[in-house]
């Protein structure tokens, strides 16, 4: 939240947007309400001009009570905006040193009412934020927007030009196998393998009554070469890069041929090669050794998210990578609740429904918003970083990262028991903020010239400003910077 006492403190980033609006309500106030409502959210501020060292300062509106009711009249209006996610108390007048101004908070849109467009046109009249500022959207995040706006999840379509030979039937054969072992006795257990499809929800019944794949079933046991005719850019990707002088140590992808390259067989090849370094202690339970651990358990459960939050026709694919000390977990599409939201749990909204059912079916997976909470408290009791999860915009995508040292064993970690060293990281924090009020984005390596730290000690910084909320981190790896929070 703004401090508008102090509101020369601040600069325009990808979060706030000042206008003077002394010639009344400007124009491109619809075009940044669009983006900020596409976007992450943000602040508009009318009466408001930006100064030459890029410090902001209220001007004083003549008459902001008439501007904010010509807001109210415009913002009502379904030819002037697609719908109106404001309520009285997002638009306030403000006064400092006698100077009225207008504070607008526009929050993130829920995906329902994606895309957030103008002029009754949303292919030209929807926008987004970046950090050189609003922009058109482009006709593929249009209809992504859409395509999460729906009631029905992706992976529900019948997909009627395509027929039940597009199926892998020795992923099915191997489904079938595991679902008997965990759910012995099912009544599906006796069905052939069509009736056992249609139960599932792999293959459904098109208006002209015969059966077909789903976007589900096609992406579960489909073979790739089926797949990407669907999904042009399907592409499941995991890497191994464990040598810091080789590109990578292993490589699994679904476009090799040499497997079916669906979904379902890739989950089981990833998580046996993440899971192998894990360590297992040694438990008996009625005689036999239990193989399992809570981090077995929240990487199944990252594993599975990443395939089942996936937006398939998203550019770049699925990427994981195992490193030494670390996992990543990256997939196209966006989050469809807020990500602190997601942190909590207990709220659920899976972009493909139908794949959770299938992957639980097979005791993959949660059902009710539990999988990333229990991610961050498995991280917490091993005494790991806390996981960092980041949203891109252009493209779409969302990186779940998981590092495995304990900060203790870091040369460079923070030693909080330390009041000196305390003392330091608290000045640190107050110029980082500084920093990010002035500047969009910021990489470690920009804190670190900034402070004259090592670049391990700014991340472990950073890190811990993440975790309290205080910044962001987008991107992953060495694309990942960071932005304030608002």
């Amino acid at each position: 939240m703004i401090d508008f006492q102090s509101i020369e403190k601040y600069r325009e980033n990808n979060r706030i947007e000042a206008k003077k609006a002394l010639g009344g309500l400007p124009h491109s106030i619809w075009e940044t309400y669009s983006a900020f409502a596409n976007s992450f959210g943000g602040v508009i501020l009318l009466g408001v001009e930006e100064h030459p060292d890029k410090s902001l300062h209220p001007i004083n509106l003549p008459d902001p009570e008439d501007m904010v009711a010509e807001f109210w009249n415009n913002i009502n209006n379904p030819k002037k905006v697609s719908v109106n996610i404001l309520s009285d108390r997002n638009v306030t007048i403000h006064e400092v040193n006698g100077n009225r101004f207008i504070s607008i908070e526009v929050p993130r849109a829920s995906r329902s009412d994606k895309p957030v467009y103008i002029d009754g046109n949303p292919m030209t009249g929807s926008y987004r934020r970046n950090g050189e500022g609003d922009y058109k959207c482009t006709k593929d995040e249009i209809h992504a927007m859409t395509r999460d706006a729906s009631v029905k999840t992706q992976d529900m379509l019948v997909l009627e030009e395509m027929g039940l030979d597009v199926f892998d039937y020795d992923s099915v054969h191997r489904y079938r196998i595991r679902m008997k072992n965990y759910r012995p006795g099912h009544v599906w257990e006796e069905l052939d393998d069509a009736d056992f499809l249609y139960k599932l929800g792999a293959i459904g019944r098109s208006a002209d009554g015969k059966m077909h794949p789903t976007a589900a079933g096609l992406l579960m046991f489909g073979y790739e070469y089926e797949i990407v005719k669907e999904y042009p850019h399907y592409f499941l990707d995991y890497q191994e890069q464990l040598d810091s002088d080789t590109r990578w140590t292993d490589r699994i992808v679904s476009s090799s041929g040499d497997w079916s390259g669906n979904i379902y067989d890739f989950y089981f090849r990833v998580y046996n090669k993440i899971a192998q370094d894990v360590k297992t202690p040694f438990k008996l339970e009625g005689g036999d050794r239990i193989d399992d651990t809570p981090v077995h358990k929240a990487l199944r459960e990252a594993l599975a998210n990443c395939l089942i939050n996936a937006d398939y026709y998203g550019r770049q694919g699925i990427v994981i990578i195992k490193r030494k000390d670390s996992f990543s977990f990256s997939n196209p599409g966006s989050f469809r609740i807020d990500i602190e939201t997601a942190k909590s749990g207990g709220i659920s909204d899976p972009r493909n429904a139908a794949l959770i059912k299938m992957f639980n079916m097979v005791d993959i997976g949660e059902r009710a918003g539990s999988g990333i909470p229990n991610i961050f408290n498995v991280w917490k009791k091993q005494g790991w970083p806390a996981p960092e999860i980041s949203e891109n915009i252009e493209p779409e995508r969302i990186t779940l990262s998981l590092e495995t040292q304990k900060t203790s064993d870091k040369k460079q970690a923070i030693n909080t028991s330390d009041k000196k060293q305390a003392a330091k990281t608290a000045v640190y924090k107050e110029t980082i903020i500084s920093y990010l009020t002035e500047n969009v984005t910021a990489k470690s390596s920009d804190i670190s010239s900034l402070i004259g730290i090592s670049i391990p000690r700014a991340r472990a910084i950073l890190a811990e400003m993440t975790e309290n909320g205080i910044i962001i981190a987008e991107g992953a790896n060495r694309n990942r910077v960071y932005k304030l929070k608002m």
